[in-house]
């Protein structure tokens, strides 16, 4: 099995690939390739929908040309391996991706879960990922309104972006509580489209169900932060 960065044909194979339908472990084989090795580089360049094999071979190009440069980035602590690292993070990113969080947004969620302190400024974010400023600001704000990360100022009056160690139960918790509005909206409707018609009876279905998950979801994410929950070290 070959190893190295994918070619520019590849790349074209891969866009014929998902031009044609084919999954990416069927992709993956005619290229003699790891499936993880495909996903990691449709996901990263656009999506199976939005994948271009020459964009994602300059974009792959302008990587390659920032970790030359990384000499401006502190170097990994703890004698982490910065090739390994730098691996690592884009199969997290891509990972994040596949379960719905935008390209940017995880990317920016990654370096601060990959950097000890948990917490970054936009400028250092800006650094790590070499992009605008209003791309982090716009990336912060949607992290935000999920509770995946918060922010504050530093002695300095920086402004820090920060993710806590229970940072999967807040959003977790979040994401129960919003759907109080739905569910009171929903049965809302029973009301004024009569109790015990076919309608009704939708929304009705439509509370309940959203009500039973959110307050079990609620409950698990209690449990799983009570048991599963590990402190680093100080």
């Amino acid at each position: 099995m070959p190893g190295g960065r994918l070619t520019q044909q590849e790349r074209h194979q891969i866009a014929l690939g998902l031009g044609d339908g084919l999954a990416y472990a069927e992709i993956a084989r005619r290229l003699d390739r790891p499936t993880s090795t495909i996903t990691r580089e449709v996901m990263r360049n656009g999506g199976p929908t939005g994948y271009r094999s020459d964009l994602a071979h300059r974009a792959t190009e302008r990587r390659a040309h920032r970790s030359r440069q990384s000499a401006q980035v502190p170097a990994p602590a703890h004698g982490r391996d910065p090739g390994a690292l730098e691996e690592y993070a884009e199969a997290l990113t891509a990972a994040l991706m596949q379960a719905g969080t935008p390209r940017m947004m995880s990317r920016v969620l990654v370096s601060l879960y990959t950097t000890d302190s948990g917490s970054l400024t936009a400028a250092e974010l800006v650094q790590r990922l070499q992009v605008s400023p209003a791309s982090i600001s716009k990336a912060i704000a949607y992290l935000e309104d999920q509770a995946l990360v918060r922010r504050e100022r530093d002695e300095r009056r920086r402004e820090r972006y920060i993710v806590d160690d229970d940072v999967w139960y807040q959003a977790m918790i979040a994401s129960a509580r919003a759907n109080d509005q739905l569910i009171a909206t929903a049965r809302q409707g029973v009301g004024v489209l009569g109790a015990g018609t076919p309608a009704a009876t939708r929304l009705e279905n439509i509370a309940r169900f959203l009500d039973f998950v959110s307050e079990n979801l609620a409950r698990a994410a209690e449990q799983a932060r009570e048991v599963l929950h590990t402190k680093p070290p100080a």
